[in-house]
């Protein structure tokens, strides 16, 4: 009895630098359920392999020439083209608010091991956001400290802040679970802390980034906070009494 088809991820890579494309082209070419379509040596060339082959996730480094990972991430997300991962180091952490304004569904470090990024691509592919807790953590400190508002990443605000009327519209077990999604819990991780199911949690999480008109939930943690509903120390802020 043979195996069922399993779906294909189709994957474009894009790097300045022509060792990092092949070393990733090669990891992920390998596997049975993943595709390296395509290549990209910087932002404006991605834009067009992307929109020429629709692949369903893209791994997009930041610095390079011409137009940045940035910018082409905005304009790929923007045109609904692919799902974006962004490849970063921890030198380069400042890019990463940047990243999840302009629409990423996560990132990756670019020193991460084979399986990481075969793991990664297949997390994406499949509709879910990549929170690697070590670099959401820089993320968090980054935004609760004001250091992303001295970033780049205000000229591509992909991503609105929730007016206040905007908030209102959730219900306070909804405002609950973006503040947990905010502290980077995973739905599993949600279900425990209130004690529900996870089926129950993914509906409201699907309710919160219907609500909030979010791309998907990396920017609703990018949300939680610049909305203020976590505190720097960490602690949630106390949902509406009622």
């Amino acid at each position: 009895m043979t195996d069922p088809v399993t779906h294909i991820l189709r994957v474009v890579v894009v790097d300045d630098q022509a060792l990092v494309r092949s070393g990733f082209s090669m990891i992920l070419g390998v596997e049975p359920d993943l595709e390296v379509v395509g290549e990209a040596s910087d932002g404006r060339a991605a834009v067009e392999v992307v929109t020429r082959m629709r692949p369903d996730v893209v791994l997009m480094d930041v610095q390079m020439p011409g137009t940045d990972g940035i910018e082409a991430t905005r304009e790929i997300v923007a045109r609904d083209l692919a799902k974006v991962i962004i490849l970063t180091t921890f030198d380069r952490d400042d890019y990463l608010v940047d990243g999840l304004r302009a629409g990423a569904s996560g990132f990756l470090l670019k020193n991460a091991e084979p399986e990481k990024l075969v793991d990664a691509v297949r997390v994406v592919g499949n509709g879910h956001a990549l929170l690697a807790p070590e670099v959401t953590r820089r993320v968090i400190e980054r935004m609760t400290s004001g250091d992303s508002a001295h970033t780049h990443g205000n000229r591509f605000p992909a991503m609105k802040p929730a007016a206040p009327k905007a908030l209102d519209l959730l219900t306070n077990r909804e405002r609950e679970v973006l503040v947990l999604i905010g502290r980077g819990l995973s739905n599993a991780e949600i279900a425990a802390e209130l004690f529900v199911g996870e089926a129950t949690v993914k509906t409201h999480v699907s309710n919160v980034l219907a609500k909030l008109h979010l791309r998907g939930r990396v920017q609703a943690v990018v949300l939680a906070h610049e909305a203020g509903l976590i505190r720097p120390e960490g602690d949630a802020a106390a949902p509406p009494a009622g």
